[in-house]
């Protein structure tokens, strides 16, 4: 695997990257509520962490031959974006004078971690990348082993997911947690996303 197949890799993974979504929205929400984004990002990346095990087991071949088994992926990843929009809707971010919410413990911590996973996970937009963008950039004739490939694919990705998730988080926290309104603002927003990126996936698939 050369270098410049690296970097259009790399190109067009951060076109995603950067693409706001679901994760974005997590990561953004996870900002304005907890007293570090650490924890949720660390989840968003054992998501992805997931996949890349599976697509180096060769598991994704099978998954992206099933329609039914993907249909099957992609709507539990849309009822779980709804999910959980609905949940941050219900409960805004509501921060203290600290910039602290109250309740943050090692318990919350994890449950922001398996949240996290969770999104990432079952996010439609990791089933585009591994089945359908990983395969393009592997050389089954190539020097290199095809697990091997397809790990150092799924280290970039997780790379550029865990910088451009912290930064988006710190920023969200360092410039609204001293404007309390316009983070329940943007907290709205984010759940909102969540459910319209869920909504129009679950009518899109279920409509095939």
């Amino acid at each position: 695997m050369d270098m410049t197949t690296l970097a259009a890799f790399l190109a067009v993974d951060l076109l995603l990257v950067f693409t706001p979504g679901a994760d974005w929205a997590y990561a953004i929400a996870a900002g304005l509520r907890g007293r570090s984004v650490v924890p949720a990002v660390a989840g968003l990346i054992a998501g992805y962490v997931g996949y890349t095990l599976l697509a180096v087991a060769g598991l994704v071949v099978i998954v992206a031959s099933s329609a039914t088994l993907l249909t099957t992926l992609t709507v539990a990843g849309a009822g779980y974006l709804v999910w959980l929009g609905w949940g941050v809707l219900r409960e805004p971010a509501a921060l203290t004078a600290s910039g602290e919410e109250p309740g943050s413990d090692g318990s919350s911590r994890l449950r922001v971690m398996l949240k996290g996973a969770g999104i990432s996970g079952l996010n439609p937009k990791a089933l585009l990348l591994y089945f359908s963008l990983f395969p393009q950039f592997i050389d089954p004739s190539g020097g290199w082993p095809v697990a091997t490939q397809t790990g150092l694919l799924g280290a970039l990705h997780m790379t550029a997911c865990a910088l451009v998730y912290l930064t988006v988080g710190v920023l969200a926290r360092t410039v609204l947690s001293t404007r309390p309104s316009a983070a329940r603002a943007v907290t709205r927003v984010s759940g909102v996303l969540m459910i319209v990126i869920g909504g129009f996936l679950l009518v899109e698939r279920l409509a095939v």
